[in-house]
């Protein structure tokens, strides 16, 4: 597919699964929300960008305790249903048809840009960290949260076929090696970062973005057919009726802050 494909099934995808998204506990409910709190130490007179809102859990978090918070996705009907949810409670949060990869904001705009669990579907992930970096204010924060590959090649293809089996949406998810390359060549230095592992329940995770039985099946057959030892890495469960349960993956946070001298 090439790019514009790519961004079509993405909003076709996500436009079809978005309630799903406002309610998947993996996205509501992760353990890295209350540590962007406690990481940022955000700002009344702050104006903050979040990238790939989905559900808009990055944004509710942290408006509270931001003056202005400009929430984006490529997808209409996402954001239009992420609005309906937040818009009650949150009256400092504005809603913006955007592409990642080509923000429709002036340079040096905002003190913090956030994205999280998105830039896996993300054809050009290093346009959308020079546009972070663009929007950015010279010593503003930027916080990414995605899956990410493991280092070792076969355990990287593994994970990404995975993906990619279950949501034709999928590009890659990149290693932390990369996203530290790209971020350096974009004057965005790594203050902060933690890596951890995170469980999917297989029924409700391979539910979530699988449009028919079949395409449910394949994901379960890849995993069942791996190898022990790739087995082992992603600590795949499996009960006595050979069925996938659950299974691991990594994932990656970091802070990092732009560059004061541009």
């Amino acid at each position: 597919m090439d790019e514009q494909q790519i961004k079509q099934k993405v909003k076709d995808v996500f436009g079809k699964n978005a309630q799903k998204y406002v309610a998947s506990e993996s996205h509501a409910k992760g353990s890295d929300l209350p540590l962007l709190v406690e990481w940022l130490n955000p700002k009344s007179d702050w104006v903050m960008l979040d990238i790939a809102t989905g559900g808009g859990h990055v944004a509710k978090t942290l408006s509270p305790y931001i003056g202005t918070v400009f929430s984006t996705d490529l997808t209409e009907e996402m954001l239009a249903n992420t609005a309906k949810h937040l818009n009650k409670e949150f009256k400092n949060i504005w809603y913006v048809i955007a592409d990642a990869e080509k923000l429709p904001f002036l340079e040096g705009t905002f003190d913090l840009v956030t994205c999280r669990i998105a830039p896996h579907h993300f054809p050009n992930p290093n346009l959308f960290i020079n546009e972070v970096s663009r929007v950015l204010k010279p010593g503003g924060k930027f916080v990414l949260i995605d899956n990410v590959a493991p280092e070792e090649e076969t355990l990287d293809e593994f994970m990404n076929m995975v993906e990619k089996l279950r949501d034709e949406s999928h590009v890659r998810a990149l290693r932390i090696s990369q996203w530290k390359q790209l971020m350096t060549k974009a004057g965005l230095k790594e203050t902060k970062s933690i890596n951890r592992k995170k469980t999917f329940q297989f029924p409700s995770w391979v539910a979530r973005t699988t449009s028919s039985q079949e395409q449910m099946d394949r994901v379960e057959q890849y995993i069942l057919n791996a190898s022990k030892e790739i087995q082992g890495y992603f600590s795949v469960k499996i009960n006595k009726e050979n069925r996938v349960e659950s299974h691991e993956i990594d994932e990656w946070m970091v802070l990092a802050e732009k560059s004061i001298n541009g």
